[in-house]
């Protein structure tokens, strides 16, 4: 066995690691963050210094083969951690966090070809990623001890791990004009695009499985609470006459009585929360479809880019002549296509705090998902019924629909379409509309589609090829070509419902609602988005989610036009007022984009667009409206209520919530009896004087 030189060669391994975490923290950043330049780099530096000498005592306590082969073995995993991250970030424009990993395992297993894809266009940041493995290969015999690190010397390297991961936390307290701090995303709910930017890929990594080992600490109810004020936020931008008056969309809730008697901190919070929200107001909409069949869908990367008045007609049609919402938006969540339907299905922001996505966990625990279609509709008695074209226990939808109040239907599971990747949407209504317009009415049936899915291409997508020839002359790209394509699938199958409603006389008396799951981050780097919509859209994180909400019925003369910021998570309270369902909208996140209430729309980056503007948390810059006085406070006060969102949505769901205070699915709400108060008695009659 050789000996040392020096002491000094302790330092060898720490060189090795801290030289090969930058290069890989820069590769990723270069190719996967937004933004490459601000103080997220100061950080990285900083907490890949305790990480290093970690791993250099990990690979100096053996003999010299021993030591190499640790190196080599801390390397090549974390080598292969930045390159899993980037192909899932390719693919799914998000971070892979590990209380994911069983969903990311069934959606890379069932989108094989996609993932290929992704690694093809990830190859030259892989190639990069390599390098530091490639590297030691060569020099390993000279950058790994060839004897155990003396006592004395791994004490010194311990002390130096404490000592840096002590200033890396002490230099969150730097000052910041950021609204969410880096000490709140260090210390708070992970946020992982924010955490990857601000603390990069290993540190986020830690605090990921920190908080799915540990959990985290929720913010006090103190701090979430907003403050009292004596005006009506229902009322802010009311131009409703004043001799009408319009009662509030609640159900007879006594919320300072549940808070009062409640022992558990958490539920206290939040019956003192959910009775400090203002409720929407019905409106001159209010009970509009009430008594109508309603068909709604949920599209697979549906966009506003799919809507074109030659190729797509009949969606052009809907997103036209129905309600028009001129700033809808669709954010990306946490979890891809399961989070985009559980926001639009349910008026609840997404959790990221589980292993399960929020729909696999409201099925799998049966929450009481009260305020879904299905459910509210079931106890109007209509026959609900759920249906989605692909594998039917797929992010465990045979869990989440029944829950939803739904009988449910998917292919392996009484849904019979051709297998073909992505199967059609034409088809599954040509097997589905007529048993419903066959059965009692109204109806309602509830479709996740597949058809649009990516990848966008001539090659691996059934859709696309199908309509191929229909989009030849188009002057597009492939990839937009590819887009527009299959989502012509999708347009074939609302034209043949509109088609079988006339016949049957039904034209009239059906809503057809749909929103998208999320934008088709399949066509990002491929310059179809910017050609779809305008120079420009693909880089901005907000406006990329710009799509349409469709909300048509037959019977509608004219167009109404929203322009109020709303998203998909606006869509059940909007949908319950329409029809005139008892609900209570304090209890959904969302609000009726038809009410009085500001709109309000976050995003998962935590950014937002309101009446008065955009707010982007990457740059912490909030973009005002044209000819719009921004009042002082306004946006700290609105990003608050963003994080207020996010929170309480989770608390609903983890909670179980809606159960709690008795909103029992498939069962009118019936009101907790009032405690009596006891008569004072009458006073003692005055006797006669004598």
């Amino acid at each position: 066995m050789r000996h040392r030189n020096s002491t000094w060669d302790i330092l060898r391994p720490l060189e090795l690691f801290l030289c090969s975490f930058l290069w890989l923290e820069i590769i990723y950043r270069l190719f996967c963050v937004e933004r490459f330049f601000d103080r997220g780099l100061l950080y990285i530096l900083l907490f890949s210094i305790p990480l290093s000498v970690l791993c250099a005592i990990l690979c100096s306590v053996w003999n010299e083969k021993g030591n190499r082969i640790a190196a080599g073995m801390l390397l090549g995993l974390a080598t292969l951690w930045y390159m899993i991250q980037s192909v899932y970030f390719t693919i799914f424009r998000t971070v892979l966090v590990t209380k994911s990993f069983g969903m990311a395992g069934d959606a890379l297993s069932n989108y094989w070809r996609e993932t290929l894809v992704g690694i093809g266009k990830t190859l030259p940041c892989l190639l990069l990623l390599s390098a530091p493995l490639v590297v030691f290969f060569f020099l390993r015999d000279h950058i790994t001890l060839s004897v155990r690190a003396d006592a004395p010397e791994l004490l010194v390297l311990g002390g130096g791990i404490l000592v840096f991961h002590l200033l890396a936390v002490l230099c969150l307290n730097l000052p910041s004009a950021d609204l969410l701090t880096t000490k709140e995303l260090y210390k708070g709910m992970l946020i992982p695009d924010l955490a990857v930017s601000r603390f990069g890929v290993m540190t986020t990594l830690r605090l990921d499985v920190s908080q799915s080992l540990f959990g985290v600490d929720a913010p006090d109810d103190d701090v979430l609470l907003p403050e009292v004020s004596g005006s009506s936020s229902a009322d802010a931008s009311s131009d409703v006459p004043p001799e009408t008056v319009y009662q509030p969309n609640v159900l007879d809730i006594d919320f300072d009585a549940l808070a009062e008697k409640e022992t558990d901190k958490t539920l206290k919070g939040m019956h003192q929360y959910f009775g400090s929200r203002e409720p929407t107001l019905q409106n001159e909409y209010t009970g509009m479809f009430k008594g109508k069949n309603l068909i709604m869908l949920t599209g697979e990367a549906f966009w506003i880019g799919a809507i074109h008045p030659t190729y797509t007609p009949t969606l052009y049609k809907l997103a036209n002549e129905g309600f028009v919402f001129q700033n809808f938006y669709n954010p990306l969540w946490w979890y891809s296509t399961i989070d985009g339907e559980y926001a639009h299905c349910t008026g609840l922001i997404p959790s990221n705090q589980s292993k399960d996505s929020s729909f696999k966990i409201t099925g799998k625990n049966k929450n009481s998902m009260y305020f879904c279609m299905g459910n509210m509709l079931s106890m109007e008695g209509y026959p609900t019924t759920a249906y989605h074209n692909h594998t039917h226990s797929y992010y465990s939808r045979h869990l989440s629909h029944p829950n939803m109040g739904y009988d449910y239907y998917g292919v392996g599971a009484g849904l019979d379409v051709k297998k073909s990747w992505p199967e059609s949407d034409l088809e599954m209504m040509e097997q589905t509309i007529p048993q419903a317009l066959a059965d009692p009415k109204p109806f309602h049936n509830y479709y996740m589609t597949v058809s649009g899915h990516m990848n966008y291409n001539f090659v691996g997508n059934a859709m696309s090829m199908k309509h191929k020839a229909e989009v030849a002359n188009s002057g597009l790209s492939e990839a937009a070509q590819a887009y527009l394509a299959c989502n012509m699938e999708l347009d074939k199958a609302l034209e043949y419902v509109l088609a079988q409603l006339e016949a049957a006389g039904e034209l009239e008396n059906t809503v057809i609602c749909m929103s998208g799951d999320h934008y088709p981050y399949g066509l990002d780097g491929t310059g179809a988005i910017d050609e779809l919509t305008a120079p420009g859209t693909e880089d901005d994180i907000i406006e990329k989610y710009r799509s349409t909400l469709i909300l048509w019925c037959g019977d509608m003369t004219e167009p109404v036009v929203v322009e109020k910021p709303c998203s998909s998570i606006d869509v059940i309270p909007t949908l319950c007022n329409l029809f005139g369902l008892e609900y209570d909208s304090r209890l959904i996140i969302g609000r009726d984009i038809l009410s009085t209430a500001p709109g309000l729309v976050p995003t998962n980056k935590f950014c937002f667009v309101s009446e008065l503007g955009k707010y982007y948390k990457t740059t912490n810059t909030f973009i005002p409206n044209e000819g719009v006085t921004v009042p002082e406070g306004y946006v700290e006060q609105t990003f608050k209520e963003v994080q207020r969102m996010v929170n309480y949505s989770g608390r609903i769901l983890f909670n179980d919530y809606y159960r709690k205070i008795g909103l029992i699915p498939g069962q009118k709400f019936v009101p907790a009896p009032k405690p009596e108060v006891p008569a004072e008695p009458a006073p003692a009659a005055s006797s006669p004087q004598q």
